[in-house]
């Protein structure tokens, strides 16, 4: 039911972009390309015991005179980092975390080479003054959560569900809750649900609830119930109890053939806490549950039996895939704050 709701509401994104877009037949702009032979650093930040470090702070910086690159950027729930567009040639890698010593790392970047450093192994602190003020996992987490709910589609459409942060972190419960609360007390949210209730009304759909405004408040209570429902089951419940996370990866790397094939895996797949990927059974159950749940408020010559629960379930995941396609390719451009996303030390 959530699943249909979201998207319904890309459906009206794409809508909204045609009717409003000029058609002045001019190519529009191009996103800019990476430098020419530039490269890629990745590495993974973990303890004396080999037990990963997430929010290590791992600072970037050019060692050659002709050099003045300098990024930053926090390890993510995996212990893992990466810098992108990296010039090519000496460089040292800088990573301090709260309770650690700071550790430096250097090497040498060809041209287009994806350069893996050696692990690197924090030692704990022995001097007060040799540790660096650092977020911790959840503190991190909450940070990009924040973020999440600053992104809206052409600047009042929520878009809290994708997070395009390259390291996000995984959300405790309690933020998994947030945001399904968020979600479902957001006025656009009510002004979507309203609107699919005139809808109904106008076709006379579930007519046990009669027309009027009596009809008018049934339809609106019975559809906010069907997205509350999925959204709490799906995205908070399942998900906390499952240890999954329910939002959308952004990939935005790599070919077109690669990228639609991961998009539309994610509609069956899911990033759990631990950061292994999984089935999403979370996603999957919430969507026979809101199902399920709908026949306790629908009128009873409109109640869906066990095979339509079970196939617009199935209508549900295809209709995830194709959001998550739109997710993809179209919605980071259209979307506000969406380079704040990235959290910063």
């Amino acid at each position: 039911m959530a699943l249909q709701f979201k998207f319904g509401l890309i459906v009206l994104v794409v809508v909204i972009v045609a009717w409003t877009s000029p058609c002045t037949g001019q190519t529009p702009p191009q996103t800019p390309m990476p430098s020419p032979g530039s490269g890629t650093i990745v590495g993974t930040v973990v303890d004396q015991s080999a037990a990963v470090v997430a929010g290590a702070h791992v600072k970037l910086t050019g060692t050659s005179a002709d050099q003045s690159q300098s990024q930053e950027v926090l390890s993510g729930g995996d212990g893992q980092f990466s810098f992108a567009n990296v010039t090519p040639g000496p460089f040292q890698l800088t990573v301090t975390a709260t309770g650690f010593a700071t550790q430096t790392s250097s090497g040498t970047l060809l041209p287009g080479e994806i350069h893996t450093v050696p692990q690197i192994a924090l030692p704990v602190a022995t001097d007060v003054t040799d540790v660096q003020v650092s977020l911790s996992s959840v503190e991190v987490a909450e940070a990009q959560v924040k973020d999440e709910e600053k992104q809206r589609v052409l600047g009042f459409i929520p878009n809290f569900y994708v997070t395009y942060d390259p390291h996000p972190v995984a959300l405790t419960s309690k933020q998994k809750f947030e945001l399904a609360w968020r979600t479902t007390i957001d006025p656009v949210t009510f002004a979507i649900v309203g609107g699919i209730a005139g809808v109904q009304q106008a076709d006379n759909d579930f007519n046990g609830y009669g027309q009027g405004a009596q009809g008018y408040a049934k339809r609106f209570g019975s559809t906010y119930a069907n997205l509350a429902a999925g959204t709490f089951i799906g995205s908070a419940i399942l998900p906390s109890l499952l240890k999954q996370d329910p939002r959308y990866f952004y990939k935005g790397t790599g070919s077109t053939r690669s990228r639609s094939l991961y998009a539309i895996a994610n509609a069956v797949i899911c990033k759990g806490d631990n950061g292994h990927w999984q089935v999403n059974y979370s996603n999957i159950l919430g969507s026979l549950a809101a199902g399920a749940i709908s026949n306790l408020y629908y009128p009873a010559q409109n109640r869906n039996g066990a095979a339509l629960t079970f196939e617009n379930a199935a209508i549900g995941v295809g209709a995830t895939a194709a959001a998550n396609l739109v997710e993809e390719f179209l919605m980071r451009k259209l979307t506000s704050n969406a380079n704040r996303a990235t959290t910063k030390p």
